[in-house]
């Protein structure tokens, strides 16, 4: 069917539910460091404002952890189902890291979740602090060991192969690979990135309706600040690790750029727009800016960049592919910039929260930063190939010995069951997301610690104070 082949099928369905999970852990690491800023900031000031944000996006990370974590385990599944040769082959090393990854990371926010979205009313305030805290570095815990694993799969060494396997001879030069630090930081701030648009993406959604008030004035003000700051700090990390890229990966960086022959001594033009041909080896409509190409990758305007035509074809990624999603992630990148520039520019005015235009803006750019995350995974993971593990293992060597039927049956049962549930899940958050911080405008307060209550946290409600009330009720009656 349309040319596919098994092994097409499995790695369709490895995209497929990647592209899920990635969504969800992107939005859990930067939700979790945000509510460990707020809970700072109310223990610090005892402002109320910070204290009703919290509860509100608890509710929404308790959401988005529970998702992450059964797409999670979907993903560890496949590797044994769908790739057994790759396990076979590199087990010993990317076994032990995930493995790593739970015994520290999942243990820690496992061990300090239920304290953090169910310890409120329970708790001092010092540890609960303390949890929100555990959680949050054990998101970025998380990132470390996936990464490594991931990175290594890019940029392997410290092994030998004995046997037809990959044995690990020196585990820090596995772990902390030539890709890794970039590749981890890259993936850090993009998630800081990506949660700051979703949260000002939903506070401009509610200033554009009427629904002004300082909770909702802090979500943009925060979103933005961070967009500020960190957006061009991931333009200057997207750099360097072009250029570790560049050194380890030729193929891959010729592919992104549609770059398919050098011509003498001329330096590299860089291609804006065309479309890459990998049939006649060419790209098509290109609109070039002469030497910029050499510029960016090699920081020089006479060194010449890596061609296609200088690797065999069979060692080639996708340019067609390649060359769009990492322009596609480009192109959000310079948007962010601009965002948070024309915030900083509407903040000195006192108009940051009244231009609709802007507020437009901050709403549609909502999904831009996971939409960069996966224009950014499938330019890595694609332009890689054709190799599983770079240098060592093609993906056609990797994969189990399925039938086109099998595999065609159960990415049915995937896309289905994906959307089915995910869809509810998501449709859920975006549910509590359209609701709004509560604030009790207008009423006695109290400062909310331990044995006392305002805004309910309860993390998976999306109920009002009334239906709480009655669920508390209820709950005792019973």
């Amino acid at each position: 069917m349309f040319g596919l082949e098994a092994l097409d099928l499995a790695r369709i369905q490895f995209a497929f539910t990647i592209s899920f999970h990635i969504l969800f852990p992107a939005i859990t690491i930067g939700l979790a460091s945000y509510l460990a800023v707020l809970e700072g900031l109310w223990l610090k000031t005892h402002n109320d404002t910070y204290r009703d944000l919290y509860h509100f996006w608890s509710k929404i990370f308790a959401v988005n952890f529970g998702m992450g974590v059964v797409s999670g385990l979907v993903m560890a599944y496949q590797f044994g189902t769908n790739w057994s040769r790759f396990s076979d082959f590199a087990g010993a090393v990317t076994g032990p890291l995930l493995t790593y990854e739970v015994l520290t990371a999942f243990f820690l926010e496992a061990g300090f979740l239920g304290v953090m979205l169910f310890g409120w009313n329970k708790v001092g305030r010092g540890l609960h602090f303390f949890a929100t805290v555990m959680v949050a570095i054990g998101t970025l815990i998380s990132t470390f060991w996936i990464l490594a694993s991931n990175s290594w799969m890019q940029t392997p060494q410290g092994f030998e192969i004995i046997n037809g396997q990959v044995i690990p001879t020196d585990w820090l030069a596995v772990i902390f690979n030539p890709s890794f630090p970039y590749r981890l930081m890259h993936m850090a701030t993009a998630a800081f990135v990506a949660t700051a648009f979703f949260v000002g993406s939903s506070a401009a959604w509610h200033l554009l309706r009427g629904k002004d008030n300082p909770a909702i004035r802090t979500m943009l003000s925060m979103a933005m600040w961070m967009a500020l700051i960190v957006a061009p700090i991931q333009a200057v990390i997207g750099d360097f690790h072009g250029l570790n890229t560049l050194e380890h990966q030729p193929a891959k960086i010729a592919a992104i750029e549609g770059h398919w022959e050098n011509k003498g001594d001329e330096a590299t033009p860089l291609i804006l727009f065309g479309w890459p041909d990998m049939k006649e080896e060419r790209t098509k409509f290109a609109v070039e800016i002469p030497y910029l190409g050499s510029l960016i990758l090699t920081h020089s305007l006479d060194k010449q960049v890596p061609a296609l035509k200088e690797f065999p074809p069979e060692d080639r990624p996708n340019s067609t592919i390649v060359f769009w999603s990492f322009r596609i992630m480009v192109g959000l990148g310079f948007l962010m910039i601009f965002t948070g520039l024309w915030s900083l520019w509407l903040r000195k005015r006192d108009k940051l929260y009244t231009s609709r235009p802007f507020l437009y803006l901050a709403l549609w750019m909502g999904p831009s930063g996971l939409i960069a995350i996966l224009a950014g995974w499938f330019t890595t993971e694609i332009g890689r190939q054709p190799w599983v593990v770079y240098g060592l293992m093609r993906t056609a060597d990797a994969s189990s010995n399925h039938s086109f039927m099998q595999m065609s049956i159960t990415l049915i049962l995937f896309v289905v069951v994906y959307f089915a549930l995910f869809g509810a899940g998501l449709g859920y958050m975006m549910r509590l997301v359209r609701k709004g911080p509560k604030i009790d405008e207008g009423k006695e307060t109290n400062d909310g610690g331990p044995g006392q209550k305002r805004t309910p946290a309860r993390p998976l409600s999306a109920a009002d104070d009334e239906h709480a009330d009655a669920d508390h009720t209820v709950t005792k009656e019973i």
